[in-house]
């Protein structure tokens, strides 16, 4: 079997693991940013199987280049999404944020004895 076997490769260059919803990035930013090493990620993605697991690190060790900038690219799209949200936040969210910083303000002027 290709190690290519194991993903499907999306419009819009997403990539994920063959028959799972999990994405490569799922995997990729465990391993990278979180230092889980291939057994403790079968923990993490119970679904996944030791085999699929250590094809999507064996595919990012053999396209360290493309993956880096997959993930940069991942990262990227992460980080200006939250930052939309940021931008409009529901009145809810507004609230809750009102209402928690009048508490800390209580909090923080009150003497204690």
């Amino acid at each position: 079997m290709q190690i290519e076997e194991y993903f499907d490769f999306l419009d819009g260059g997403d990539i994920r693991i063959k028959g799972h919803r999990v994405g490569i990035e799922d995997i990729l930013y465990e391993y990278l940013c979180n230092d889980q090493n291939p057994e403790e990620l079968t923990v993490r993605f119970p679904t996944l199987s030791k085999e699929q697991i250590y094809a999507a690190v064996l595919y990012y060790l053999s396209n360290k280049q493309e993956l880096t900038q997959y993930m940069n690219d991942w990262t990227e799209h992460g980080n200006r999404m939250r930052e939309l949200q940021e931008q409009n936040l529901p009145p809810v969210v507004l609230r809750l944020r009102k209402i928690a910083a009048e508490r800390h303000k209580k909090l923080s002027g009150a003497k204690y004895e």
